[in-house]
């Protein structure tokens, strides 16, 4: 191992895969308590290392040298060893920028809280400071200095145009939480969100949902190895590059969850597009099943509707967190919003549309067992299925058309 990515905790790390993406080889993860990183660091036995939490600003004084960017942010992610010893630099600054402009945020003139007080939030402040925003401010649960304000008093911050989070708040495991609520907001204009697992957080969920321009933290993660690269390598890199391996992690990372009435084909093509991709298949309805040993229909026999539905929940809750799977959801998944948030966190759902006459009634399914209930159920969730969805396929024609379709859109959307 020549490089490696510095932590703590490193479990869910992409950084091996998005360096091995960038053309980088022999790229591991070093795990360090705080115990162990002062020998690691008085040895440093790479060519080259990134850094995270919570090292970001610890790593400093085992430095030779700084660049400006490291300078200017008050922390380091990337370090590189030379004959001269070792220099360490900010590419979240970087990559920050490259986020930015990727969902069209600019921060000229204008008024920019950060929540955190961090490393990352260092880099975002100084990102911002140079593209000549207009006012600076940061909130954080418990000030520790004169600058910062408190998060639980939004009148203090409420007017600001654009909202950096650079909290751990929504990365996962904790992914059902926000930092803030957008709602409070009386001008906001951006949204970006420093974590990138998963791929939306809440809080750009909710920007996007409200038409903010909104991004979560991958586009960041990817521009910073890139120009962590370009250090490592000492030469300068395609820029089309960064982007391009950017679509790639996000295709690879994404699930592809399909949504839509009992008989509509959901496992049918849900299986043949797992197939063809290479990735793993799961249905919600059978994992279920598998779970308590029993029948959708013996469940809602034996505690109602309420009580599969709890059942549900639970299950899509768990496979909403996995990534770079296809989904099948039962038919009626997607009328519950916290399903819905949960899927769509790492998740682009697709509603397979099929014309009534080409469902079918069949016993096993409760709330669909003759034409009429069948009728009454599609009425019902029709519009619901057009609204949540990211995007919708008519499958009433050959399967191979539907999963054609849905591997064009996963691929460039």
């Amino acid at each position: 191992m020549e490089y490696a990515l510095i932590g703590e905790h490193l479990g869910h790390s992409f950084s091996p895969e998005l360096h091995a993406l960038l053309g980088l080889e022999g790229y591991g993860l070093q795990e360090l308590s705080p115990a162990q990183l002062p020998a690691f660091m008085q040895e440093f036995p790479l060519k080259g290392a990134n850094v995270t939490i919570p090292y970001k600003k610890t790593v400093i004084p085992y430095l030779d040298h700084l660049s400006d960017s490291a300078r200017l942010s008050g922390a380091v992610n990337t370090i590189v060893r030379a004959p001269e010893g070792l220099t360490g630099y900010n590419t979240d600054f970087d990559g920050f920028l490259m986020m930015a402009r990727e969902a069209g945020i600019r921060f000229r003139d204008a008024s920019v809280l950060i929540l955190g007080a961090g490393g990352a939030a260092s880099a975002a402040a100084a990102a911002v400071r140079s593209q000549g925003a207009a006012e600076l401010r940061f909130a954080v649960r418990t000030p520790r200095t004169e600058d910062q304000l408190l998060l639980s008093e939004p009148e203090r911050w409420m007017d600001a145009d654009i909202v950096v989070n650079c909290t751990p708040v929504g990365m996962h495991p904790d992914d059902a939480s926000t930092p803030v609520d957008i709602r409070v907001f009386e001008r906001l204009t951006g949204v970006l969100d420093c974590v990138y697992n998963p791929l939306r957080t809440n809080l750009v969920l909710d920007a996007q949902e409200a038409g903010i321009p909104a991004a979560g933290g991958l586009y960041m993660l990817v521009g910073q190895a890139f120009r962590a690269q370009e250090l490592y390598r000492g030469e300068t890199l395609d820029l089309a590059l960064c982007a391009q391996v950017y679509r790639q992690l996000l295709a690879q990372k994404r699930n592809i969850v399909l949504c839509g009435m009992p008989s509509s084909g959901k496992t049918t093509v849900g299986k043949a597009l797992a197939r063809r991709l290479g990735r793993e298949f799961i249905d919600t309805d059978a994992l279920v099943r598998e779970r308590t040993g029993k029948s959708v229909e013996a469940l809602f026999a034996e505690g109602g509707e309420a009580y599969f539905r709890r059942l549900e929940a639970e299950a899509v809750a768990e496979v909403a967190a996995c990534q770079g799977k296809v989904i099948s959801t039962g038919g009626g998944t997607v009328m519950f919003p916290a399903n819905v948030r949960a899927l769509k966190r790492n998740g682009v759902l697709c509603f397979l549309d099929r014309a009534l006459e080409n469902l079918r009634p069949t016993g096993d399914r409760p709330l669909s067992r003759d034409p009429e209930a069948l009728r009454r159920l599609y009425e019902q969730r029709l519009p619901v299925y057009r609204s949540v969805a990211d995007v919708s396929v008519y499958n009433d024609g050959a399967m191979a058309q539907a999963v054609d379709y849905l591997e064009r859109y996963v691929g460039q959307e």
